[in-house]
């Protein structure tokens, strides 16, 4: 059976979409692919890179890329995830297509503040909040899928 895709987005693809997406394929790869982009990409968030490695992953050579230029691309997704928290939810970019839409707000790493120690913390908390999102949602849909 082929994979869904799964589409992961926030504004900056810098931190939240990058965590969900590298998180999904380390935890249910042989159900889902998952990408990630943002409205306006930037460069991935060095803490990001840290937390995931502490557990095996990494994504130190991942790029960031813009929503628009990956619906260009005709890829079709299964579900598109948002991970804008409410403050963001404005700027929050949508994947037009027919899809299940998912919303999975999420706070900013880039908007932590404090010393390095501090928002290494806070940043750890968000992607175990994403992982424990992820966690769920394969246990819902890789059962759907198993069937």
């Amino acid at each position: 059976m082929p994979k869904q895709k799964v589409l992961f987005i926030c504004v900056h693809n810098s931190a939240r979409s990058q965590m969900g997406a590298a998180l999904l394929n380390k935890t249910c790869g042989e159900f889902f692919e998952a990408q990630s982009a943002g409205l306006e990409p930037g460069t991935i968030n060095p803490l990001v890179i840290d937390v995931l490695q502490e557990i095996g992953i990494d994504i130190s050579k991942n790029g960031t890329q813009r929503v628009f230029d990956t619906w260009k691309s005709g890829q079709m997704f299964q579900f598109v995830i948002t991970v804008c928290n409410e403050a963001d939810a404005e700027s929050c970019p949508i994947f037009p297509s027919v899809t299940t839409r998912l919303h999975w707000p999420f706070d900013d790493p880039s908007k932590f503040t404090g010393t390095h120690e501090e928002r290494l913390a806070q940043t750890r908390r968000a992607r175990d909040q994403i992982q424990a999102k992820i966690d769920s949602f394969c246990c819902e849909h890789c059962f759907e899928t198993k069937t």
